[in-house]
């Protein structure tokens, strides 16, 4: 029995405290001096202390150093006259350093003629921070500016957070216990659209839908909300959470976007469409002043609509010659892009022609330019603002969605026959929709009659009602343009990208077979591989690809179609952002390329990639220099020889990948061989076209020189003819950079190209190859042998070094060193070798050198002593 506080203990004490200790709460009881005289079993649970540990030490022991003044207070508080004091809640520390929440409840005992006090304390640890975390989760949704709104399963609400009151008008206290239908729904919602939600998360505890509703003074507001179920351990409903999103602005736009094709449609005159959609800018932006402007073929000015600008306006502005100093729209239809005037009173653009805008009380003003579908600019839609200052991003939104419908309707006064067509467009994208791509893709099949193949690509992007469901429709909407964006930049000019709804995409490319469409569909997964920037979210995206052929496939739309989409399922089954072809035996082909394209790029990262050196050797003999030559052996594909893999390779954009890493591993290469005294004069590198449009190449190109302690002049690099004459001022200009650096070019397969002399002559070339293909005929065609003479003394007379490549026999040799050509390669010395092959060719060409060398001086020596007359001795 645990020891009494005090004294001997009565039957009743002893009964009590061994009630204290099977108690399933803490009892610590204290004297008048707060010192801890009983410390029950469960105390002793709660604290991790032994009662030996506690009793006679002050009870504020048991909480944290800055509760303890407020334990101490609060016994001081107890009123004498008062038996038992109200539960209280204080943090409390375990022996092991741990902190956890306990509510004491004090009462106040005579015993044995002394005062005790007796703690019963509960362990609220768990309730404690739950109530912390429905605070937290209180704040979180009373601060958050999305719309939360929580019901029971009955869908009688049961909370909504400050952003609801701000949107709809009704406090919590006003929508407690309404049901959303009564509280939101009016003239115009949609009763099925809300059966069939009510449906949906009956079903499937969640569910989202765009709806119309109404606030408190009966506005219409367009809403989309989610909706999820929130389940107890059981797995039954307790209460339903929405999250609302205001659309109201998109609504709007689409509203807009709906009436303005209308009006086309019913054929409405070009100045009543623009001057209606300028009536409905304005009532959806009431803090701006709209205008369109038509620009004609001669490049002048023409109100289409202002209704709400001053009646003299129009005349002033008609027949007004664009330009860039003519105000906004002036400027803007000149230059090609938005032109923005913050003060239009001090703007130079404006000095002009300002009076007539300031009178009117307009200080600012906001011209984008109208553009055709060929890129002609064919008008300007202004924003005018009463203020000093600029759009918004509302103002944006509605100008984006606002110039292709004003393009459509000048298009149309432009050219009215043309005005079907244009209406088969879509609204967002501007690409052509579902019907237009119908009378596209018939035109083509009418006109090929089975002829010519046509390929027709269904495009999914994938996730894509994620992005919607967690960023929001807008968001949705702004990827779908950027993604149209990207795929109009890798598509031929003759191709068709369509948008069939939702994220779907149809591409259409005619005379185009298996290979080109494989082709093809990697670039457009490739231009996709890019997060996109959002707004203030960087998005991932990727896309899965179907492909059908025509005729091989199907021979009319709808089979092509069916075909594409079936073959686009299967690529999302394979794993997504890929491609697949309808026909198996197509697919082996595409997968094959596919599987040759990615081997390689693994090559390339793992260095698994070789260089073989081919030596270049002078008329008389000595080593002039290698060219390093890349080869490939794949543990599965085996040797791959350079024809195969080169021209894949700059398919599929590694080329400039190879022609670096040969660049670095070729000038390792020769400095390792200088290293060891095996002396190597020079090393030629083969780079591509692409690697010459990179501005960057000749500092890269000096970097790896210094990291290897070469010579500059030890590096020749070797160009085509077509990166040589090319105009391009980025591939010029490197080259001019590479050559005031030391490093020789080398121009490839001279002769075989469109090569102009007076251009060669300002060149930085230093050495002319002359392309095998004139070896094969040398030692028995007239004409090899003439264009070789010819090459032969252009690079002479340019101050040239001339190298023939692939000369495989004697009689090749022989008949270029009588030329005077100045370099020989090719198997007549030897094949391109590994390192160890070709340092052992060396070594025995060396040998054979210094051997016929010392043969010609015996020869020589001989001839001598012959020719010296022999003096007898006497």
């Amino acid at each position: 029995m645990p020891t009494s506080p005090v004294g001997q203990p009565s039957e009743a004490a002893k009964a009590l405290f061994s009630a204290f200790e099977q108690a399933v709460d803490a009892v610590v009881i204290t004297g008048v001096d707060n010192a801890i005289r009983h410390f029950n079993a469960a105390a002793e649970r709660m604290w991790g202390y032994h009662r030996d540990d506690v009793i006679g030490r002050q009870v504020s022991f048991l909480v944290p150093p800055d509760m303890r003044e407020h334990l101490d207070g609060a016994i001081a508080a107890m009123d004498p006259q008062v038996a038992v004091k109200g539960r209280r809640e204080f943090r409390i520390s375990r022996k092991d350093g741990s902190e956890a929440w306990g509510a004491f409840s004090i009462s106040r005992v005579d015993y044995a003629g002394k005062t005790l006090y007796i703690n019963f304390i509960r362990d609220v640890t768990d309730e404690v921070h739950g109530r912390e975390q429905n605070a937290l989760m209180a704040l979180v949704a009373e601060k958050t500016d999305r719309v939360v709104m929580v019901s029971k399963r009955d869908m009688t609400i049961v909370y909504v957070n400050d952003a609801f009151t701000e949107l709809f008008g009704y406090t919590l206290a006003e929508a407690m216990g309404k049901h959303p239908r009564d509280l939101l729904t009016g003239e115009y919602t949609d009763n099925e659209t809300l059966e069939r939600f009510q449906a949906q998360i009956d079903a499937e505890g969640h569910g989202q839908e765009d709806i119309l509703v109404y606030d408190k003074d009966g506005h219409e507001i367009w809403i989309s909300s989610t909706v999820n179920a929130g389940r107890n351990e059981a797995g039954e409903v307790e209460h339903l959470v929405a999250v609302l999103d205001d659309i109201t602005e998109s609504k709007q736009v689409n509203s807009l976007q709906h009436h303005v094709l209308e009006n086309l449609a019913n054929d409405m005159p070009v100045v009543d469409v623009i001057g209606d959609l300028c009536h409905r800018v304005e009532a959806i932006a009431p803090d701006i002043v709209s205008s369109v402007l038509h620009v004609d073929a001669e490049g002048r000015l023409h109100p289409l609509g202002g209704p709400s600008l001053p009646p003299t306006f129009a005349p002033l502005i008609d027949g007004l010659a664009i330009g860039a100093d003519v105000g906004s729209c002036g400027a803007a239809a000149f230059l090609g892009h938005a032109v923005l005037a913050t003060d239009i009173a001090t703007d130079p653009r404006w000095l002009p022609y300002n009076s007539l805008p300031l009178e009117a009380g307009l200080r600012a003003c906001w011209s984008t330019p109208i553009k055709a579908r060929d890129g002609r600019v064919i008008g300007a839609f202004a924003f005018y603002f009463r203020e000093t200052r600029g759009p918004t991003r509302w103002h944006q939104t509605i100008v984006d969605a606002c110039v292709h419908l004003c393009a459509l309707a000048i298009e149309r006064h432009e050219a009215r026959s043309e005005i079907a067509r244009l209406a088969y467009f879509d609204a967002l994208t501007g690409l052509p929709n579902r019907a237009q791509l119908s009378q596209i893709l018939t035109g083509l099949i009418d006109k090929s009659k089975s002829r010519d193949r046509i390929a027709v690509m269904f495009l999914d992007i994938d996730h894509f009602k994620d992005v919607n469901d967690t960023l929001g429709h807008s968001i949705g909407d702004e990827l779908l343009v950027a993604v149209t964006q990207r795929l109009c930049k890798q598509i031929r000019p003759a191709d068709t990208l369509s948008r069939q709804g939702g994220d779907e995409f149809v591409i259409v490319l005619p005379n185009c077979d298996v290979e080109g469409a494989a082709l093809i569909a990697s670039r457009l997964l490739e231009t996709l591989l890019p997060p996109m920037q959002l707004g203030a979210k960087l998005v991932p995206v990727s896309a899965s690809i179907g492909v059908s052929i025509y005729p091989d496939n199907a021979g009319d739309i709808d089979g092509l179609l069916k075909h594409a989409d079936a073959a686009m399922y299967q690529a999302k089954q394979a794993g997504r952002s890929t491609y697949r072809f309808f026909s198996a035996e197509m697919n082996r082909v595409s997968e094959e390329r596919l599987a040759f394209s990615t081997a390689l790029r693994n090559a390339i990262v793992q260095g698994a990639l070789r260089l073989h050196y081919q030596p270049q050797v002078r008329a008389d003999g000595r080593l002039y220099g290698v060219e390093a030559l890349a080869r490939w052996s794949d543990p599965v594909l085996g040797e791959v020889p350079p024809s195969k893999f080169i021209p894949l390779a700059e398919e599929y954009g590694l080329i400039e990948l190879i022609g670096t890493w040969s660049l670095r591993e070729a000038c390792r290469q020769v400095a390792a061989w200088r290293k060891n005294g095996i002396d190597v004069p020079g090393v030629s590198v083969n780079l591509s076209p692409i690697n010459f449009q990179n501005g960057d190449l000749a500092t890269l190109v000096g970097e790896v020189i210094a990291e290897n302690g070469l010579s500059p002049d030890m590096l020749m690099l070797e160009v085509t003819e077509g990166v040589v004459m090319s105009e391009h001022s980025t591939a010029v200009e490197t080259m001019e950079k590479i050559r005031k650096s030391g490093v020789r070019l080398s121009m490839d397969d001279f002769g075989t190209g469109y090569s102009s002399l007076s251009r060669l002559t300002h060149l930085p070339i230093r050495e002319l190859k002359i392309d095998r293909s004139f070896m094969r005929g040398l030692e028995s065609e007239a004409s090899a042998l003439a264009i070789t003479r010819a090459i032969i003394r252009v690079g002479q007379s340019l101050d040239m070094i001339v190298v023939a490549e692939g000369v495989e026999t004697d009689g090749q040799r022989r008949i270029l060193t009588e030329l005077g050509c100045d370099v020989i390669q090719g198997f007549v010395y030897s094949p391109a070798l590994s390192v160890p092959d070709f340092e052992l060719w060396l070594a025995a060409h060396e040998m054979s050198r210094a051997a016929a060398s010392l043969s010609d001086m015996r020869r020589q020596a001989e001839r001598t002593r012959s020719a010296v007359p022999v003096r007898r001795i006497p």
